[in-house]
């Protein structure tokens, strides 16, 4: 996500609407405002609905920028609103708020709005710094029973939650989709995940976590195993983009490993992860297992940082590297999953019309607001004008719409500072001899926050668009050469998260991503099969963060290693008589049998 704007939403991303780092600076490296939640992005209420009429006119603004002014082109369509269809009104009620609050440690008050209206959604209990360590003292006492559970009980838990899950997604479907704006379809896509992390890790955990047993210094003589205990409570700041994904879905592996959690989510997304939370306790997990917290990044997201036995951050590069000093000089672990520029290749001999499609998935999931999603594609010069014919036609079809059902394709950006971040990078980038193929445009006819799909050419050096992460429904396309000119292309960036190559030769397709710099790369698809293969390790390199979820990794991580050696019959030391120059001749010989007897 863009530093500049420090917005992200992690899947990723967006904690500014985070714990930290002002985009005007600062001399604290993790406090400043919290981006959409509060005046940044959602605001008041009052706030929205005056600012209507101002989006219009900024809208017409940006169109003039793009130049593509409404005459020219009909626009994306709009998906029809079903008839019956349910409303906020009829989701987010009192009664559902007081239930998922329950048990939230909040001396004072805020509020959510959605960002499909702007108007306000839930009151919410407000979390102090004095909140967030009588959560983690109330995590601490939960958290030795629980670690103290057997495995395999832990792991049922995951299990049951799973089922429900799937049984009961509709609840936090609705509320995915009016927390973040995005389609249904792009919502389900984090039903998807956290039940594939909530089944990877109920079936594996126990396995993962069982006492290893290693050849110690001594064959026979030395018996080694290795134990691995839970870290104890771990701070956990979640973002807004993937409310359910990047919140339960990160915690799971912890609570498995028997962790306590203390959580901040974003407080304009904050519903989704109460929901979650009160679905695991139904599963079976101790209720202070669990605790969240809710308030402005600047004000409470230090405190859950610096109380963390283990942090674990999804946000911008620039507020991961504040959070990162912070567990440096407690000298306490953490992951960071941060920003990204992602590029995806199409090479000769793909299937036009498939890498058309993957293009369209994998830069318009969810508005662009995930941090694997594609923003610089590359295509060979020798089908770039078929596939851009394609793909742009695709683009111009998307159809864009805010109901509670299964039927449109693009949703909402999620605040105001997202729909202006997306409009500067596309005015700025026209103004400087970038042409708009399609979208460029912002959308207060369907929604405060709409922007349409976007496919720019012509980008290049110094527009931000080129190089800052935008967050947002936009890619540039470029054409190359050769695969040599391609590869240094896509790794031409600090980051490091995802990529993505097409081509109908697997083998070769497979040989370009091993030589690209991110963590993951999907070939013949965009985003999801990397990220859905939860048996393998999912990270950034680079500016795109430290530490892996999913897999072995995304479960040890949450662990400490001890290792227990039991020496018997014979010391390490002289004895039997021996003097230290005897010892150390025994000792050598003993090192050279070893090895030729290929002991590893």
């Amino acid at each position: 996500m863009t530093d500049t704007q420090d917005t992200r939403g992690g899947r990723a991303s967006g904690e500014d609407r985070r714990i930290s780092g002002d985009a005007t600076g600062g001399s604290n490296p993790v406090a400043g405002p919290e981006g959409k939640a509060e005046a940044e992005t959602a605001g008041t209420a009052a706030g929205k609905a005056e600012s209507s009429g101002a989006a219009e006119a900024e809208s017409s603004v940006a169109v003039r920028a793009t130049g593509t002014p409404a005459g020219d082109h009909a626009g994306n369509p709009v998906a029809p609103t079903p008839s019956g269809v349910r409303t906020a009104a009829d989701v987010v009620t009192a009664e559902l708020v007081a239930q998922l609050c329950e048990g939230v440690i909040g001396t004072g008050r805020t509020s959510s709005h959605t960002p499909f209206t702007g108007k306000k959604l839930a009151e919410l209990p407000e979390s102090t710094p004095e909140d967030v360590a009588f959560a983690f003292h109330r995590a601490r006492e939960a958290q030795r029973a629980w670690a103290a559970t057997p495995v395999r009980e832990r792991a049922a838990v995951l299990l049951r939650f799973h089922d429900l899950v799937l049984r009961r997604q509709n609840e936090v479907l609705d509320l995915i989709q009016l927390e973040t704006g995005k389609t249904r379809l792009h919502a389900h896509e984090e039903v998807q995940a956290v039940a594939v992390a909530a089944r990877h890790y109920g079936r594996r955990a126990p396995a993962y976590l069982r006492p290893k047993r290693h050849m110690g210094a001594f064959p026979v003589l030395t018996k080694v195993a290795e134990n691995l205990h839970p870290r104890g409570v771990v701070g956990q700041i979640a973002p807004w983009n993937y409310p359910l994904e990047l919140s339960v879905g990160d915690a799971l592996p912890a609570f498995v490993s028997g962790n306590a959690v203390v959580m901040k989510p974003d407080t304009e997304t904050a519903l989704t992860a109460l929901w979650a939370r009160r679905l695991l306790i139904e599963a079976g997990l101790p209720k202070n297992v669990w605790q969240v917290v809710i308030g402005e990044g600047h004000v409470i997201g230090p405190a859950v940082v610096q109380r963390g036995d283990y942090v674990s951050f999804t946000g911008s590069t620039r507020t991961g590297r504040g959070v990162a000093q912070i567990a440096a000089e407690r000298l306490v672990g953490a992951s960071l999953e941060l920003g990204g520029k992602n590029a995806m290749i199409v090479l000769p001999d793909a299937d036009l019309d498939k890498a058309a499609a993957g293009a369209v998935r994998g830069a318009f999931s969810s508005a662009g607001q995930l941090c694997i999603s594609i923003e610089r594609l590359y295509v060979h010069e020798s089908v770039a004008n078929a596939f851009v014919e394609r793909f742009v036609a695709r683009t111009k079809k998307l159809r864009l719409g805010s109901a509670l059902a299964y039927g449109a394709d693009m949703g909402s950006l999620v605040s105001q500072k997202q729909l202006d971040n997306v409009t500067r990078h596309v005015g700025e980038a026209v103004a400087e001899g970038a042409k708009v193929l399609a979208g460029g445009r912002a959308r207060p006819d369907v929604g405060p926050l709409f922007h349409e799909p976007t496919i720019l050419e012509g980008v290049e050096s110094p527009m931000a668009v080129c190089t800052e992460e935008t967050f947002g429904p936009v890619v540039s396309v470029y054409r190359y050469a050769d695969v040599d000119e391609a590869v240094e292309l896509a790794n031409a960036t600090s980051y490091g998260l995802n990529s993505s190559v097409w081509g109908r030769n697997g083998r070769q397709a497979r040989e370009v991503a091993a030589r690209l710099r991110s963590g993951t790369v999907n070939v013949n698809e965009g985003y999801a099969a990397a990220y859905g293969s939860v048996q393998a390790p999912m990270g950034g390199m680079g500016d795109s963060g430290i530490g892996r979820r999913h897999g072995r990794e995304g479960i040890l991580k949450f662990t400490e290693p001890q290792t227990v050696a039991h020496q018997r019959v014979l010391p390490m030391a002289p004895s039997f008589g021996m003097d230290d120059a005897k010892y150390a001749k025994f000792m050598s010989f003993s090192l050279k049998a070893l090895k030729a007897l290929r002991f590893r």
